[in-house]
């Protein structure tokens, strides 16, 4: 279990009045169906802008997947995961980050931010296309 935090005003508008309303919690499980993610298993809701995942999902994968898609969501500003399996590794980007650096700092060598582009699919498109704030997963070394 965990509660990681995103920046509020950051990520992906879901049509939301203003961005420092999270959307609603169907909203969020259509959101991740969206994006081809198996909920299967997966409660989601929303209280304030805390977004709660519970029960069991698929494969571990999946679950810290999830956490980041419904995390890097404008008026979500933290994840509360009560689901089973081990918390994942995340990483913020900051002004100036590229994968390549975000790759030498977590796992060690540069070359290795094809990992890190992978381990997002399918909410990154590009590789070349991240913003300061957002939240990736770091695959396990």
């Amino acid at each position: 279990m965990g509660l990681f935090s995103f920046l509020k005003g950051k990520g992906k508008n879901l049509g939301a009045a203003e961005a420092s309303e999270a959307p609603s919690a169907d909203t969020l499980k259509q959101e991740v169906k969206d994006l081809g993610l198996d909920d299967q298993g997966i409660d989601i809701a929303v209280e304030g802008d805390t977004v709660k995942l519970s029960g069991k999902a698929v494969d571990q994968e999946t679950k810290e997947k999830m956490i980041v898609a419904v995390g890097n969501i404008q008026g979500v500003a933290t994840v509360e995961d009560e689901t089973e399996g081990n918390d994942p590794t995340l990483h913020t980007v900051e002004s100036g980050d590229t994968l390549w650096a975000i790759a030498e700092k977590t796992l060690g060598s540069g070359s290795r931010y094809m990992e890190i582009f992978e381990a997002n699919k399918p909410m990154l498109s590009d590789p070349d296309k991240i913003y300061p704030g957002q939240v990736l997963r770091i695959p396990a070394a």
